[in-house]
């Protein structure tokens, strides 16, 4: 139970700390949106060519 509930205040700690450094920097909404767009498409692209990568070396 309790790896659980660290589990949680990790996240939550790892999603409040970029948003609050954004919210810091005052910048305007379309460019925020802009940002995590482009952030969501970097990891996107990563999650598929890992899972790829991963597909082909285990084999036919």
């Amino acid at each position: 139970m309790i790896d659980g509930t660290m589990t949680i205040v990790l996240y939550a700690l790892v999603l409040i700390l970029p948003l609050s450094a954004l919210v810091a920097r005052r910048l305007p909404i379309g460019d925020a949106i802009k940002l995590a767009l482009a952030w969501v498409a970097i990891f996107g692209v990563l999650f598929i060519l890992v899972t790829l990568w991963q597909g082909a070396a285990s084999g036919p």
